[in-house]
């Protein structure tokens, strides 16, 4: 279990004076003091929810929901400092049922002594429904004020009693003027700019991907790697030298990896090549798993592409086998083939929302039997009983077309195929459409 951090909870080592002059990361010195100084957020701040709940003097239980490095613990200790709350921090990754039970028993301690209790739950989506439950009474009664954070979807990970005693907040990646504002926040504390060129420094800002302490663990590389006094200036190539680039922030069984794959599959069925492209580059970068993208290429084919261009489901197939063939890093430019032929294919649902539609009448019909007509009569008995009596051979008619009625007798004709009039489809619907007249004339005549 972690340390308690409010007033008054300093360890033996703070005491003795000597937490100032030890080692400490840049990124902690850095640290804000007050909720002022806070980076990126106000949208939560100042106007927003945290800031009206600090000037009304009292917190709510809440949930932060952000990428990492958006300062999510730092508010959450600020917020303790500012409402007078003993803070304790807890991870939900290290922590089990009987963390959860001192803290507890700690918080109704110092609640009898006129004090109350900020408890703070780092990836609180990691604990299990059981134990977000053991949250509950004591939410209720006022024994903690919670605050949870997460990268994940709190409606998807979080149960809804948890969520329903709780105000979802959700955290910003940093934008470019945010990681700006670090950047020469830390140059301030350093008494130094950053020995980089302009486009060295954009290019650092890239690098932290919106991530505010990886960005200050990059400037304080940089800072580490050319000494106080140095003429030295680094453009973008020294830069790749002297730092690591951060891998993009991606879980491939979490909600980045769904963020994506629905991004790529919406630009291609927005028939957006670029965009499409550019996801799907992500998704390489973050490491995912090439046939699971080669898989969902295929789904678009026939759910979004269908009868309006036929040959990209034989697209989507062959640049599943090509890099079957060809493995990484070759087989991907067939999937990158694949993404651009699909997007600027021509695109229809009809197919797709034709089958769902007759999946349903399916299920709601029961156990029609076929129409007589068209069922074969290998036995006499079949025969007699009027099996294929009345079957038309339909290449044996005018335009190879006998317009009979193949639904159950018990049922009227359905309609659950409608064409579009793009691409190949538009000749489907011509044809479809001079069926149709035949079938109807034939009925009139008989």
């Amino acid at each position: 279990m972690a340390r308690g951090t409010g007033k008054g909870a300093a360890t033996l080592f703070e005491a003795a004076g000597l937490a100032d002059t030890a080692p400490r990361p840049l990124a902690d010195r850095l640290r804000p003091q007050t909720l002022d100084e806070v980076i990126g957020q106000d949208h939560l701040l100042g106007e927003g929810l945290l800031g009206r709940m600090v000037g009304a003097g009292r917190l709510t239980s809440v949930i932060f929901w952000g990428p990492p490095g958006t300062g999510k613990t730092t508010v959450a200790r600020l917020l303790a400092e500012v409402t007078d709350l003993h803070f304790e921090q807890l991870s939900a990754i290290q922590s089990g049922v009987a963390d959860l039970r001192k803290v507890f028993d700690a918080a109704k301690a110092k609640r009898e002594a006129g004090r109350g209790t900020l408890l703070f739950i780092d990836e609180i989506h990691r604990f299990n429904r059981s134990q977000q439950d053991a949250f509950l009474p004591h939410m209720e009664d006022g024994t903690i004020v919670l605050v949870g954070a997460t990268t994940e979807n709190p409606s998807f990970e979080l149960n809804s009693a948890l969520l329903s005693r709780a105000s979802v907040l959700t955290f910003k990646r940093l934008d470019e003027a945010a990681l700006e504002a670090l950047i020469q926040r830390a140059e301030a504390h350093e008494g130094r700019k950053l020995p980089l060129d302009d486009e060295a420094r954009a290019t650092l800002i890239s690098m932290a991907d919106g991530d505010g302490r990886g960005l200050i663990n990059l400037v304080e590389d940089v800072f580490l790697s050319v000494p106080p006094g140095s003429k030295t200036v680094v453009d973008p190539e020294g830069l790749g030298r002297l730092v690591q680039r951060r891998a993009p922030i991606y879980d491939k069984g979490q909600d980045g990896h769904y963020n994506l794959i629905s991004a790529l599959h919406k630009s291609v069925r927005g028939s957006d090549p670029d965009a499409a492209l550019y996801w799907l580059a992500r998704m390489f970068a973050g490491g995912e798993d090439p046939l699971y993208i080669a898989r969902r290429l295929v789904r678009m084919a026939v759910e979004d592409i269908g009868m309006a261009d036929p040959a990209a489901l034989l697209q989507a197939n062959a640049a599943k086998d090509a890099y079957d063939f060809l493995g990484s890093p070759e087989g991907e430019l067939a999937l990158a083939q694949a993404t651009v032929y699909l997007a600027t294919a021509p695109k229809s649902n009809a197919a797709y929302m034709a089958f769902k539609a007759s999946a349903r009448v399916a299920q709601e019909s029961g156990s029609l039997l076929p129409p007589k007509h068209i069922l074969n009569a290998p036995t006499k008995l079949m025969e007699q009983e009027g099996y294929g009596e009345g079957y038309t051979y339909d290449h044996n008619e005018a335009e190879g077309f006998s317009g009979q009625d193949y639904f159950p007798e018990q049922m009227e004709r359905q309609h659950f195929y409608a064409p579009t009039d793009r691409g190949y489809e538009a000749e489907v619907r011509a044809w479809l459409e001079r069926w149709a007249e035949i079938r109807a004339k034939r009925a009139g005549e008989a």
